[in-house]
């Protein structure tokens, strides 16, 4: 399969595969092991969960299919993901500011979008040399720990910042 077609499965995979974990935590009954996967509750941070999570899961699939014989594969999908976060935080304060309020369809674009730019990015990417050293991906895989790392420890004990605040409750992290 092309670069293009995983991407494009990629893409499908991380919409699908997100929608359903924004329900997922509370259809486990508040289960912490799903807690550091799905959304806990209605904060920009924690909805960043349902692009993190489907692309990470897409990433080990893909390193073990094609990723370890690729040279810049890991920093690539590590900073994809992280571009793809970055778009999704900046589409929705935009929006959000300039609407002066948030809605459902718009949150839903700012997925899409963060999704669509992150695999298009990570697809541009691979294509070139670029990260290609041994030093970048060592860097990668610190990164991928890193962000692993920060994604679980802000669902437990959040900075009290607007970021991760719940809208709905005014709460930060597990109630």
């Amino acid at each position: 399969m092309s670069f293009i077609k995983k991407h494009i499965v990629g893409v499908l995979f991380t919409l699908v595969a997100g929608a359903i974990l924004h329900f997922a935590y509370e259809w486990s009954g508040n289960n912490l092991i799903v807690a550091m996967l799905a959304p806990i509750n209605e904060s920009v941070w924690e909805h960043l969960k349902i692009l993190v999570t489907p692309m990470l899961f897409y990433f080990v699939i893909e390193y073990f299919t094609y990723g370890k014989k690729t040279a810049n594969f890991v920093p690539v999908r590590v900073l994809s993901i992280i571009i793809g976060m970055l778009v999704i935080i900046v589409s929705y304060y935009t929006y959000s500011g300039i609407i002066g309020s948030k809605y459902l369809v718009a949150d839903i674009g700012t997925f899409v979008l963060g999704t669509l730019v992150a695999y298009w990015a990570s697809y541009k990417m691979l294509q070139s040399q670029y990260f290609g050293s041994k030093k970048a991906d060592i860097l990668g895989w610190i990164g991928l720990v890193f962000l692993i790392f920060i994604v679980i420890i802000f669902t437990f004990s959040p900075p009290h910042i607007a970021l991760f605040k719940d809208f709905s409750t005014g709460a930060y992290g597990l109630i």
